[in-house]
Order: C-alpha cells, then sequence, then structure tokens
C-alpha cells in the first residue's frame, strides 16, 4: 500500500512520455527540442516518484521529495513556454 501514491505519481508521467515520443517522429530541429522537454519533464516526475517511494514514512523526506520534483516540472515547463515563443512562427 506504500507503493501507491508512487505508482500513481510514476502512471501520470507517462502522456509526457507520450508526447515526447510524439514529437520525436518529426525531423525539424523544433519538434526534436519540444520532445527533449517533454521527455524531461516525465522524467522529472518519474524521479519524484522514486524520491517518494524511498522516502518512505518520513514526513520531511516525502515534503523535500514532493517540492524538488514541483520545481524540476515548472521550470522544464518555462523552458518549453520560452522555446515556443522563441520558435513559434519559424517552421
Amino acid at each position: 500500500m506504500e507503493a501507491l501514491v508512487p505508482l500513481i505519481i510514476a502512471v501520470s508521467g507517462l502522456p509526457a512520455l507520450g508526447m515526447a515520443a510524439w514529437y520525436a517522429r518529426s525531423d525539424d530541429a523544433h519538434s526534436r527540442g519540444m520532445a527533449l522537454r517533454c521527455a524531461l519533464i516525465a522524467l522529472a516526475i518519474l524521479g519524484g516518484a522514486i524520491g517518494l517511494y524511498f522516502a518512505g514514512d518520513h514526513h520531511t523526506a516525502q515534503i523535500a521529495a514532493v517540492v524538488a520534483m514541483v520545481v524540476a516540472v515548472n521550470a522544464v515547463a518555462v523552458s518549453m513556454v520560452l522555446y515556443l515563443r522563441r520558435g513559434g512562427g519559424k517552421r
């Protein structure tokens, strides 16, 4: 039962991994950059789930794992938005 929440969080990262695979199918540099950022989001979510699993019942470690995951995902999301604004019209 203690692995249920990290498992749910890890599964919630699968759509980002699917988006990365979808973007990676295209040949242009813009799609490769988007695929990289989507894969990094999936990796951050998976890393947060692993950290949450190893935190166990230690409340402070759980909070640290969740905060680190949220910061990492949001940093990559900001990077994705800036990447889209920079190269949106050049195809």
